[in-house]
């Protein structure tokens, strides 16, 4: 069993003290764009990347100091562009080549970082490349993954019962090779085969065109599926084994997935990219340029992707335990052993980084109540390590209402109308709201690629400027709070104070104390501090309240007796250093 000494102890050793050479990401405010919905510049219904340029200044405002851009790659858009045909152009869509190194440079005066989203794991079925696998070209031919299937009464089937995500079979039989190709997504986008080393060697490559172009690093997309099991001696692939919990052979969840994702290889592919990082470093200079990594992967998984004994891997593996496991009703205790149990398991010497929300879930609002909206950015801006934001969420956006006939993402419009909001993606994509103008201040033309969320004039960045305890105010009002030593640097204790109440500590000697509290549910709280804290100044002030709160910054107020209203989230700064 971990203890509570232990975890403070593993994180004094990736903490210690204020260190001035501290890698610039360990603590930064990184902020997802998803740019097809972020500011479209050209009136055509979709943003693109001088509407980035247009907005870079907001994220400045807001404190960010590193942006990850969702893709903007040549792309068919079967899954809006994480089916990339080419992966050293810009597409059309989103600008051109100059538009990106004109955001790179307008990013750079204003100290924003820029990290591109790296779609290794497949291309689009219209990329050269497959193309030319598909015609049986000797240097491309493995570049996929193909297999002929098998006859059986005169019948071809695929190679095996392996799903895609997008449901159906993850075989798609191509006409002119007369084989299989395996799609774990949408059947245009065909698997690459990453056991070919000349295919690694080609996004080696894609890494480093980036990195001369002067991106600060990478988002890797969907990295556990990068390898399927290894193909025995005859080129045939097992059968995954059957859940039992579903009997709809197109569902994902019909078979357990034990060959198609988290191969032993993968976190090593993970490895080699890092090294291509250090050494583009190593030759240009510059700060530290990182990888940031997505996998749905068991948390013992996920941290072999921080690195080993002998190599480094990803500085941020992204940490999915919020989004993945809380839930509406999640007490307090749960949420203090998702958090802790990431702190105990991350491996000595390295930084935590947290996750509530992205293009690919419903927003936080939605899912937790418009009630938690602060609670939620001041967990994740006063825990220690770096935050990932997903544009909006600064603002408490809400899910938009996307009709059946209205919606793109190819995931819910694979399935059917009867459930399709369950399984759509769209309602966590609508424009970003920018004023309480037409279309929300996202384009000047006359139509929007998904429709406007209906709350947008109360949801805006113009409105909630003006409004003192707006959720963007808060949300700057953390970034700055985020500067004080003990917050940016010092020791974290996570504690639930009951079953309805959580708190973090944060301290450093010769500072101030910082205790984060989060009253989850729709009571009134009262609680004693020095119950779960020990070592507490007598008394603490407010250092940040919300629209919840009936005190206002500054207020002082006893250790031993805090009260706290439904839903509040407040931020309390001793009087004395320790």
């Amino acid at each position: 069993m971990t203890t509570w000494t232990s975890i403070v102890l593993l994180l004094g050793v990736g903490l210690l003290a204020a260190d001035a050479a501290a890698p610039w990401w360990q603590t930064a405010s990184f902020y997802q764009i998803y740019p097809r919905s972020f500011k479209d510049s050209d009136g055509d219904g979709v943003g693109d990347l001088n509407g980035v340029t247009e907005k870079l200044e907001y994220l400045k405002e807001i404190g960010v100091t590193a942006t990850w851009l969702s893709p903007f790659l040549r792309s068919p858009g079967a899954d809006f562009g994480y089916d990339i045909s080419d992966f050293k152009d810009v597409d059309p869509l989103f600008g051109t080549m100059e538009d990106f190194e004109n955001m790179v440079a307008r990013a750079k005066q204003l100290n924003v970082k820029i990290i591109l989203d790296f779609v290794p794991n497949h291309s689009s079925d219209e990329c050269d490349w497959f193309i030319r696998s598909a015609a049986g070209e000797e240097k491309y031919k493995d570049y996929y993954i193909w297999h002929p299937g098998f006859v059986e009464n005169g019948v071809r089937r695929p190679p095996t019962n392996w799903v895609s995500v997008f449901r159906g079979s993850a075989w798609e039989w191509h006409e002119g090779r007369q084989e299989y190709y395996l799609h774990q997504f949408h059947k245009k986008q065909p698997d690459f085969n990453f056991r070919n080393p000349v295919v690694r060697e080609e996004m080696n490559d894609v890494l480093r065109f980036w990195l001369e172009k002067g991106v600060d690093g990478f988002r890797v997309d969907a990295i556990y599926h990068a390898f399927e099991v290894e193909a025995d001696s005859n080129g045939n692939y097992p059968d995954e084994p059957r859940n039992d919990w579903t009997n709809d052979p197109d569902e994902y969840g019909y078979t357990h997935k034990i060959y198609t994702v988290d191969q032993p290889e993968t976190p090593h592919l993970v490895y080699e990219w890092r090294e291509i990082l250090d050494q583009f470093q190593q030759d240009n200079g510059g700060d530290e340029r990182i990888l940031m990594v997505e996998t749905w992967s068991p948390i013992e998984i996920v941290m072999h992707y921080y690195g080993n004994e002998t190599a480094e891997g990803a500085q941020i593996p992204f940490n999915f335990q919020l989004i993945s496991n809380l839930h509406y009703d999640s007490d307090a205790y749960h949420y203090e052993y998702l958090i802790n149990n990431w702190l105990s398991l991350m491996p000595s010497g390295k930084s935590a980084n947290w996750v509530i929300g992205n293009h690919d879930k419903n927003r936080v609002g939605s899912r937790f109540g418009a009630d938690r909206v602060d609670l939620f950015n001041i967990l994740l801006l006063t825990l220690p390590g770096c935050s990932i934001t997903y544009q909006g969420e600064e603002l408490g956006m809400l899910d938009g209402y996307i009709s059946w006939k209205d919606t793109v993402d190819p995931q819910a419009c694979n399935g059917y109308e009867e459930n399709y909001m369950a399984m759509s993606r769209d309602p966590a994509r609508t424009p970003m709201h920018w004023t309480d103008g037409k279309f929300s201040g996202f384009t000047d033309g006359e139509t929007t690629w998904l429709p406007v969320a209906q709350d947008y004039k109360q949801r805006n960045v113009q409105t909630e400027r003006g409004v003192a305890l707006s959720h963007l105010n808060v949300f700057k009002r953390l970034q700055q709070l985020r500067k004080e030593p003990t917050i940016g640097q010092g020791l974290a204790e996570v504690k639930a104070i009951s079953s309805y109440v959580l708190g973090v500590k944060r301290y450093m000697s010769g500072n101030y104390v910082y205790i984060s509290l989060f009253n989850i549910f729709g009571y009134i709280e009262n609680v004693n501090l020095n119950d779960v804290f020990s070592g507490l100044p007598a008394q603490f002030q407010y250092a940040l309240v919300t629209g919840k709160s009936i005190k206002q910054l500054g207020d002082q107020v006893s250790s031993s007796s805090v009260t706290l209203m439904p839903y509040e989230a407040i931020v309390l700064r001793s009087t004395t250093t320790i």
